[in-house]
């Protein structure tokens, strides 16, 4: 199990880079990451708001969660590509998504994205997100920087 601090510290960094904050930050720890990739991770906890009404008897968390994840995760690499503190990550498409498993309670998601292209301001991503090794999702995701004002 990780330690409380190291995880603190390591959503700090999440929380430096991208504008997401509880309970909609979906990225817990950042676990690998290269200049075109990124491996994040989101414990799925079965204390999650979305829990509550997203089928209570049988809970899975909502396929437009795991893409906001995938999103939050390529939306890191794209602000530390762009370096620039006035403009945020914001996720403008995605394409061929496709939900291949259930995410349930107690799973722990992650989340791999890998830059295809940036014009500088765009990057265009393929997103994985897997439970262990089967494929929860995936897909293509754009994201963009906005002007924060």
């Amino acid at each position: 199990m990780i330690d409380a601090s190291v995880k603190n510290e390591l959503v700090q960094d999440a929380k430096g880079l991208i504008p997401h904050r509880f309970p909609f930050l979906l990225i817990d720890k950042i676990v690998d990451e290269t200049e075109k990739k990124l491996v994040g991770i989101k414990n799925v906890s079965a204390n999650e708001s979305f829990f509550i009404g997203h089928f209570p008897d049988q809970p899975v968390m909502p396929g437009v969660l795991i893409l906001e994840s995938l999103a939050q995760a390529a939306g890191v690499l794209v602000s530390k590509l762009a370096k620039d503190p006035t403009k945020a990550p914001v996720m403008i498409g995605s394409n061929r998504m496709r939900f291949r498993r259930p995410v349930i309670p107690g799973d722990q998601l992650i989340l791999e994205v890998e830059l295809v292209e940036w014009t500088g301001t765009i990057g265009k991503f393929k997103g994985v997100a897997k439970v262990a090794d089967q494929v929860a999702a995936n897909g293509d995701l754009t994201i963009a920087l906005e002007s924060l004002s």
